[in-house]
């Protein structure tokens, strides 16, 4: 028992390490940089391996002394925390800066009129209706948009509509076929808007 403590004891490492040429640190990055020559054993691979961890163990010390020097420790619930500053090194992108886009023709008309983009409540598809006292859609599948024409069980009736309707279609088929048109024309617009955003005629 005595023996295996004395064989611990002796391969401790040291908590300081000392270098020729200080560390300079980043503690936001939890950087550390060594500025000395790097000398390696270069006899064998094993030997290689060994001057390896042997530099990569000092950096780590270093950075954890610093770390613990510098930055405020504070105990919390969930257990101790060790507040990093900002990070002072800048990093270079992993990817491009990408290109900016092209100007959409919505948004060269909403740009010259004036047109600001909706808030988060107005893009939402729910308002309340204050006559059933529920929430409802604002737009799409029974959306408040398309009225009671639909559901109503009473339709009024236009006299000169009706004398001039083709034979097989109602007001009702007028309305969804009126709802339809509107959705390929938003699609129609949307496709050009794109082709004209691509740069394609």
């Amino acid at each position: 028992m005595s023996t295996s403590t004395s064989t611990d004891t002796k391969t401790k490492l040291p908590v300081t390490v000392e270098k020729p040429t200080p560390y300079t640190f980043d503690l936001g990055l939890l950087l550390a940089n060594d500025p000395n020559p790097v000398s390696l054993d270069r006899s064998s691979s094993s030997a290689l391996e060994q001057s390896l961890v042997e530099i990569a163990r000092d950096g780590t010390q270093s950075l954890i002394n610093q770390l613990l020097t510098v930055c405020p420790i504070s105990s919390t619930p969930a257990g101790v925390l060790l507040s990093l500053p900002p990070a002072q090194t800048p990093l270079p992108r992993e990817k491009p800066v990408p290109a900016p886009k092209t100007e959409t023709k919505w948004e060269a008309f909403a740009k010259r009129r004036g047109i600001k983009a909706k808030t988060r409540e107005q893009r939402a598809n729910r308002q309340y209706n204050e006559e059933t006292g529920e929430w409802e859609r604002k737009w799409g599948y029974k959306g408040a948009n398309k009225g009671t024409l639909q559901d109503a069980p009473i339709i009024e009736l236009n006299a000169n509509k009706e004398a001039n309707r083709k034979e097989g279609t109602s007001i009702r088929g007028d309305k969804r076929r009126e709802i339809r048109e509107k959705v390929k024309r938003n699609e129609r617009r949307e496709r050009k808007n794109q082709r004209h955003a691509d740069g394609r005629k």
